[in-house]
């Protein structure tokens, strides 16, 4: 699962090479949390675009949100695979967040790097566009706290995720084995 990433200048520069006509006002920063926009890549008439979008699909009977999709199964279940076939994107971040069983945050980011693609695919809800992470089993980085991860992929895999209608199966099963490094943050005490 991931419930959080992050986005800061060094990411954002990254993906300005990437993107060539990035409109500033589109990228946004900071931590992200499900439900809110936040800037992905997608392809419009064959280019690939920074878009604003909802972060999760409308969960079923108004239940909330969904944020993840399984990668080894989102091509089965019928609220993913038309949009995993058809509406891929990537998610620019500088670190993701997970839980630790005593609810610590812990972040986790490329080490080395200044940054990373998460692996999602998009649809439209109520005038809106909406994406999902797809998920991983968790790397050796990752699995001592917890047992699924974004599926991360480097610079040449996610443009073959958005641009190659043969190999995004492919791409589903890939294992990460992005080295990250992890830092403990104290869970905040929310006020309610």
């Amino acid at each position: 699962m991931c419930g959080r990433y992050y986005v800061d200048d060094e990411t954002a520069r990254e993906i300005e090479k990437i993107v060539r006509q990035l409109d500033r006002k589109l990228l946004i920063k900071g931590e992200i949390y499900p439900g809110q926009k936040a800037s992905v890549i997608a392809r419009d008439a064959g280019e690939a675009v920074l878009r604003q979008m909802d972060w999760g699909y409308p969960a079923p009977q108004n239940k909330g949100l969904v944020i993840n999709a399984r990668s080894e199964s989102a091509l089965q279940k019928r609220m993913f695979s038309e949009s995993v076939m058809n509406r891929r994107c990537v998610i620019p971040a500088r670190r993701f967040y997970e839980w630790d069983k005593d609810k610590n945050k812990i972040a986790f980011q490329p080490e080395g790097k200044t940054g990373m693609f998460f692996a999602g695919f998009w649809k439209r809800f109520s005038e809106e566009d909406h994406f999902i992470i797809l998920t991983t089993d968790a790397n050796a980085s990752v699995r001592p706290v917890h047992n699924r991860m974004p599926l991360i992929l480097d610079e040449e895999r996610s443009r073959a995720w958005l641009e190659d209608e043969k190999r995004y199966e492919q791409l589903l099963g890939l294992q990460p084995d992005t080295l990250l490094e992890k830092e403990g943050f104290m869970q905040e005490s929310l006020p309610f």
